[in-house]
């Protein structure tokens, strides 16, 4: 089928399913004329492939964005023919390194592939060495919304910096308040 009929059968942009044939993820060749066939067999996995979907958002203002994430995840996967065994959601920073429902997915291990919507809903930095660990382990992530073009990941890149720096800064200013209160109530203990 075209990539058009199958973007449509998806429900998702010819767009995204453009960036999935570039991308790889798609069992499919191209036309002279620059038509892109889809092969329709091999691209419904089997019922065999657990999946995981994945969704984040960084604080609980964003909750009912959360919950449509990962509906949109599950509408995917479903129209991809995917056997979702869970479905994690999480609120925390994509920054943080240690968060509790990500951390206890990756010591488990019981799935093929992580479906997440973008790159930085799994994580902001280091989003390529997660894949290439997991390539390893004969299992994938799969980003729904890849980027179209170097500049925009470029983009993404720089907000992520931006951001951690933001984080680390407010963090700090935040840890000399408390450490200044604590001086400060330890000074008027002594007074008493």
């Amino acid at each position: 089928m075209k990539l058009s009929d199958y973007a449509k059968k998806l429900g998702i942009s010819y767009q995204t399913a453009w960036n999935h044939w570039k991308a790889g993820l798609l069992d499919a060749y191209q036309l002279e004329t620059g038509t892109v066939i889809v092969n329709e067999m091999n691209n419904n996995r089997t019922k065999d492939t657990k999946v995981v979907i994945y969704s984040r958002v960084s604080s609980s203002q964003n909750k009912s964005n959360l919950d449509s994430q990962a509906e949109r995840l599950l509408n995917y996967c479903n129209s991809k023919g995917y056997n979702v065994v869970n479905i994690i959601k999480e609120i925390g920073s994509g920054l943080n390194d240690n968060r509790i429902k990500l951390n206890k997915l990756f010591e488990d291990l019981d799935f093929d592939i992580i479906v997440v919507e973008h790159k930085d809903r799994l994580t902001r930095f280091g989003f390529n060495y997660i894949n290439n660990l997991l390539l390893k382990l004969n299992k994938k992530v799969e980003v729904v919304n890849v980027v179209d073009n170097d500049k925009e990941d470029l983009i993404q890149d720089f907000t992520s910096v931006i951001t951690s720096f933001c984080a680390r800064i407010y963090g700090l200013r935040r840890s000399k308040r408390r450490t200044e209160k604590i001086i400060e109530a330890l000074k008027n203990d002594k007074n008493v």
